[in-house]
């Protein structure tokens, strides 16, 4: 029992748990605290140098968001892309059909997860990126997709435009 926990304590560290957070919009003014927002984050596929994915998710406000025992809600939505040269890892090119967790946010005190997963879609060389809250008992069926099709990558510098002739 102690070793399954541990392992499984092992594998969440293991697990992008940090976004960069790109900015913000407000969605409902709160008289006291932050206000409810939505929140854009990016952060970068750990397995797969080259991809990275852009979170935006539902950020609760108020005292109780202020203090961190808000519980945000389910929505959330999802866009991958390819920024540099990607080299698939046998392990991924191996593929799990449950998916790879590749991110993971806590969206309440103790219970709620939002989770991003990766899939390898072979026959069409592309990376498939989920998005979804889970939580303890009932999770919720909202969630998000975007596929990055792997494209060769090339570092050439781009011409300089000529000058206009007259």
């Amino acid at each position: 029992m102690r070793r399954t926990l541990l392992a499984a304590t092992l594998a969440t560290l293991s697990v992008n748990l940090f976004a960069e957070e790109i900015g913000s919009v407000s969605t409902k003014f709160k008289w006291m605290g932050p206000n409810d927002k939505i929140v854009v984050e990016a952060f970068q596929d750990e397995g797969v140098p080259g991809v990275v994915c852009y979170l935006s998710r539902a950020k609760t406000g108020g005292v109780s968001g202020a203090i961190g025992v808000a519980e945000d809600t389910s929505d959330a939505s999802i866009e991958c892309t390819q920024i540099g040269p990607v080299q698939l890892p046998d392990d991924v090119r191996s593929g799990k059909r449950d998916g790879e967790e590749v991110f993971k946010k806590r969206t309440s005190l103790v219970f709620k997860s939002l989770q991003v997963v990766r899939f390898y879609d072979a026959p069409r060389n592309a990376l498939v990126y989920l998005s979804y809250s889970d939580r303890v008992i009932e999770g919720s069926p909202k969630n998000s997709v975007s596929a990055v099709a792997i494209q060769p990558w090339t570092t050439k510098a781009a011409a300089a435009p000529s000058p206009a002739k007259q």
